[in-house]
């Protein structure tokens, strides 16, 4: 459930209508609802509640705003203890180390090194885990797939015992056990399973020649609903399932939930440009572009398009932003609601990955973002304009004649 629903003909986040957001601040621009953020933290946290020790950390990659961030922390989520990515330099460990970060996810052994060597140096011994590869197919878009043995993420998981051994007796390294995450937007849970059996299998080995291991990271992943006909799976399947298949592992279970927390937390608000014929559907021209928006054209995704006052009618038509590439579009023959320039839109489920990703390709401002609490909102993220950006450019002195 979402809070961007249909009031006397016309859309709100809340109780605030989407309309004067648009009047008020512009468009294109993403909207937040708290009340989305609260209610989906609490649904995936509650799911969770008969694992025993269990550590929440958002993914901050899915949305970094600060007013999100600050609305999970309420909620009890953790976002900045744990730091994941096979290419941290040896600057962004040190900043981590300063920082006091909670634990450190390797990807691969010279890192561990590297980290030992820094973290001795200050006098520390830091918590890590190490990064698997279970070699298993997550069945997502290949872009977003991260657990085969051809991916770049992890350490083979047959190599990881060794590596592990070699690890823990590094001086600056508090080895506490092993993370894993193959992909994002799974549609069921058992590529999780098949990950998480191997996982356990791990475990029991690292104990059997004498390492501690009292922390598991399971990553994230779980997709969430883009079309409305699509079935995912509910938080309490994974819950289920985790229960089950760790119930001897006695760990700590870490999760890092993103696209299933804010995905739908979110929408992208555009106004139509002009309604422009075509060969065999009409263009329907939006003020969103691929900068603003940018997994249909990355990924090929699919992002609800709606009205923000539908009139009851419909149209089949090509969605598509003003950015001069063939890229530039959001979707193809379509049936929609019927639009003409300047009615007002949205597009779904914009919530992860959507101005997180965003850019100021074609000298475009950066799109602005807003949160919606009750019947107020802000504006938490501001437009920043071409002027801006250009500001920020130099020309040297021999350029300057």
């Amino acid at each position: 459930m979402d809070h961007f629903q249909l009031k006397d003909g016309e859309l709100y986040a809340e109780s605030v209508p989407l309309a004067r957001i648009a009047e008020e601040v512009g468009t294109p621009v993403y909207v937040y609802s708290r009340a989305t953020l609260e209610r989906h933290a609490r649904v995936f946290r509650e799911a969770l509640e008969g694992l025993g020790r269990v550590h929440l950390a958002f993914a901050v990659k899915a949305n970094p705003n600060l007013a999100v961030l600050r609305v999970l922390a309420r909620a009890g989520y953790g976002a900045d203890i744990v730091f994941s990515g096979v290419g941290k330099t040896p600057a962004e460990l040190a900043q981590g180390l300063d920082a006091g970060l909670g634990q450190f996810n390797l990807e691969h052994e010279e890192e561990g090194h590297v980290l030992s060597a820094l973290a001795e140096a200050r006098g520390q011994r830091v918590s890590a885990t190490l990064r698997v590869n279970p070699d298993v197919d997550a069945g997502t878009h290949e872009k977003i797939s991260t657990g085969k043995a051809d991916n770049k993420f992890g350490v083979p998981i047959d190599q990881a015992p060794a590596m592990y051994a070699r690890l823990a007796a590094l001086p600056g390294l508090r080895m506490r056990g092993v993370a894993c995450h193959i992909g994002s937007q799974l549609s069921n849970v058992a590529p999780l399973e098949a990950a998480y059996v191997r996982i356990g299998r791990l475990i029991a080995d690292l104990r059997a020649t004498g390492h501690a291991v009292d922390r598991a990271d399971l990553g994230g992943g779980l997709g969430v609903r883009y079309r409305p006909e699509d079935v995912v799976p509910w938080p309490t399947d994974l819950g289920e399932m985790v229960a089950r298949v760790t119930k001897d592992w006695h760990v700590e279970l870490m999760f890092e939930p993103g696209r299933v927390i804010a995905g739908n937390a979110g929408v992208l608000l555009t106004r139509v440009v002009w309604v422009k014929p075509g060969v065999t559907h009409p263009y329907v021209i939006v003020d969103a572009a691929m900068n603003d928006l940018a997994r249909p054209a990355l990924y090929g995704a699919y992002h609800h398009f709606e009205a923000v006052r539908p009139s009851g009618e419909h149209m089949t038509a090509h969605i598509a932003g003003p950015v001069c590439e063939t890229g530039d579009t959001f979707a193809m023959s379509r049936a929609i609601d019927r639009v003409r320039s300047g009615d007002l839109a949205i597009f779904r489920t914009a919530g992860a990955y959507g101005a997180t990703m965003a850019s100021t390709y074609n000298s475009r401002a950066l799109v602005p973002e807003v949160m919606v609490d009750g019947d107020r909102y802000a504006v938490v993220a501001d437009r920043i304009s071409a002027e801006t950006i250009m500001n920020a450019e130099r020309v040297p002195e021999w350029l300057a004649d």
